[in-house]
């Protein structure tokens, strides 16, 4: 009877059982791969919606807006989107990166850099960058290593908590990588493209968003592509939630809302 005590007393309470570490993003809720699919519908909901034709959104002031293409993406995909820009009253940008699979250092000062110069120069202020995916990383990047040039930057479906993706496109990632060292060799770091690297583009990336930079990250909780969760700052203020996919984020009307928005509100606080 004494022992049977012994071992009651030795088992944890209910209370510290039921006990958990305290969770650093939200619950996911993940989405199939297959859903993105679905990207086609969101092209035909924006050419029906009146924010694609500029109605009931801010008038832009004639600033610059860089846009960037997303992980094997080309600037064509965002025809829509650099179309709309210059409808809406801004002077949009293409990046000018070609595909975007390579290092993203060697993207950046080889290519982005002249296009953000061109911008710089023709508006004569300060300019806005959105990125799309992995363009919403390089866009940050960027951000975090010209603040002086960049008034607001904005995130579309981008990972910028870390690399968290579907595993077909981690496989594909891990090709790029292997491209990337084979035909650069010495002239790029032993760990490019991966989170380990130690190149100016991830230094950049870690570095914190100054306040005088309006930051906005739109996420979508049915993203199929990169795990939602590492798409928000965790900040209420900068991080918006729309419905969509991950590679309709480029076209959904939502999202262009949104963008809208932000713009105006960068430029009313320039």
């Amino acid at each position: 009877m004494r022992r049977k005590l012994k071992k009651a007393a030795a088992r944890p309470s209910p209370a510290k059982r039921r006990k958990s570490a305290p969770q650093p993003y939200p619950k996911a809720n993940t989405s199939s791969v297959w859903t993105e699919a679905l990207f086609g519908a969101e092209i035909l909901l924006l050419h029906a919606t009146p924010v694609y034709y500029g109605l009931g959104v801010p008038r832009g002031d004639g600033s610059a807006v860089v846009i960037i293409p997303g992980f094997l993406g080309t600037d064509l995909y965002l025809t829509e989107l650099h179309a709309w820009l210059r409808r809406i009253g801004y002077r949009p940008y293409f990046s000018g990166i070609g595909i975007n699979a390579e290092c993203p250092n060697l993207l950046i000062e080889r290519r982005l850099n002249q296009t953000i110069e061109k911008a710089l120069m023709d508006t004569e202020r300060k300019i806005h960058l959105i990125g799309h995916s992995l363009g919403g990383l390089i866009a940050r990047s960027v951000a975090g290593n010209r603040p002086d040039d960049i008034a607001s930057l904005i995130t579309l479906a981008a990972p910028i908590r870390g690399t968290v993706a579907n595993q077909a496109v981690l496989r594909a990632a891990e090709a790029v990588r292997l491209r990337i060292l084979e035909e650069h060799g010495t002239g790029v770091l032993p760990d490019c493209y991966t989170g380990r690297c130690t190149c100016n583009f991830l230094g950049s990336l870690r570095r914190k968003v100054p306040d005088t930079m309006l930051e906005t990250a739109i996420y979508t909780r049915q993203d199929g592509i990169v795990d939602w969760r590492y798409c928000m700052t965790l900040d209420p203020e900068k991080d918006v939630e729309v419905l969509g996919t991950h590679i309709g984020m480029a076209f959904n009307p939502a999202a262009y809302s949104v963008v809208a928005e932000r713009l105006a509100k960068a430029q009313s606080s320039e």
